[in-house]
């Protein structure tokens, strides 16, 4: 029976293991493991024996993949990463997203320049997915002020959905063979078409096993006064798809800013949907009061959790890959800044406590119940 939280904890300066009892009243820290260097993608693997993996994204050495087997006590490099051919042109700049596969060992993993990697053998191995990494668009996106990111990759029997900023939803129908993009209904405030084929800046993409069809989407949003080209943009940040990603509509109205970076689903009612509203200018908290935001209704409506969390003079940030929620009876609901500040947010966001308050600048955090 599984009786611990793990917590992967991405970093600048390497990657953080936290783990503790399911009561969650005390966590204990282990790392930083490949210290000094940016971990912006981790994954905690429970299909069988659990396995830990971080990327090691070192501008000056290359990068590498981080492996572990024995619950994050120790980490020791795959025998190899990402890397594409050499006749390809691109070079590798960073590792974004990793995500189990259909076989027991099977490993996916989105990068920058965004392209999409496959390994069969926990990560000694991989080779490129041509269906998407040699798209016709491909060489037609542009990077975000992130970069040209594969941040989001969700398996669904043979649907594959990816998220690229900036490049928008793709989803492939047989397996990741093929992929369309699949933007009906998603904006772009950056450019002179508002609702383009493609190209648009997708933040982050999340499901749940029990709404089949139905996905969330944090886009990126804050375009409500815009007078350029098109005309102003409301409402376009935050999205949601009933048609497997087909199309999508605004789920935005109600919260203080449709500018953000993640989107989480809780874990056991696929209706309760968290953001985390930012604002656009800052890419921090609004009127420097931080708060998760959720929604019961699928995004019908929504309520501020903050409980906890400081009231005024804060300014956090929160990226797209540093909030997660565990999925026991009760679930918690964790998120890091690029202030170092690691937070819990105990039965689902009602009562908020600062795990640990001075991490370097935080990427990722992931959660298991191992």
């Amino acid at each position: 029976m599984a009786d611990r939280v793990i917590l992967t904890i991405g970093t600048k300066k390497g990657v953080f293991v936290a783990d503790g009892a399911k009561p969650r009243r005390r966590f204990t820290l282990r790392g930083p493991f490949g210290p000094g260097v940016p971990v912006y993608s981790t994954l905690i693997d429970t299909r069988g024996t659990p396995r830990l993996y971080a990327s090691s994204c070192n501008p000056f050495f290359g990068m590498k993949l981080l492996r572990s087997t024995d619950m994050g006590n120790s980490f020791k490099e795959t025998k190899s990463a990402p890397a594409f051919p050499e006749e390809d042109g691109r070079a590798l700049a960073n590792i974004w997203s990793l995500e189990a596969g259909r076989g027991k060992k099977d490993l996916w993993c989105g990068v920058e320049p965004a392209s999409l990697f496959r390994s069969h053998d926990g990560g000694d191995s991989w080779e490129l997915v041509p269906g998407i990494s040699n798209h016709d668009h491909a060489r037609k996106w542009q990077p975000g002020n992130g970069g040209l990111c594969m941040h989001t990759i969700i398996r669904d029997g043979n649907r594959v959905h990816l998220g690229i900023s900036t490049g928008g939803h793709y989803l492939s129908e047989d397996g990741g063979e093929t992929f369309r993009p699949s933007n009906q209904g998603v904006g772009a405030g950056f450019a002179p078409d508002p609702y383009p084929e493609f190209g648009q800046c997708v933040h982050k993409i999340a499901r749940h096993d029990d709404a089949p069809g139905r996905l969330y989407m944090q886009n990126h949003g804050g375009w409500a006064d815009w007078t350029g080209p098109g005309g102003p943009r409301p409402d376009i940040g935050v999205l949601r798809s009933d048609d497997y990603g087909h199309s999508w509509r605004s789920i935005a109205k109600g919260l203080p800013s449709d500018f953000g970076f993640p989107i989480v689903v809780h874990p056991h009612d696929a209706d309760t949907v968290y953001v985390m509203p930012l604002e656009p200018a800052t890419r921090s908290c609004p009127g420097g009061a931080p708060a998760v935001w959720r929604s019961e209704s699928g995004g019908e409506s929504w309520s501020r959790l903050a409980r906890g969390l400081p009231k005024k003079q804060t300014y956090f940030t929160v990226l797209r890959d540093a909030m997660d929620i565990d999925r026991l009876k009760a679930p918690a609901l964790y998120f890091g800044t690029t202030t170092g500040q690691l937070w819990i947010g105990r039965e689902g966001g009602e009562q908020w406590d600062c795990l640990f308050d001075s991490l370097p600048p935080i990427h990722n955090v992931k959660v298991g119940v191992v």
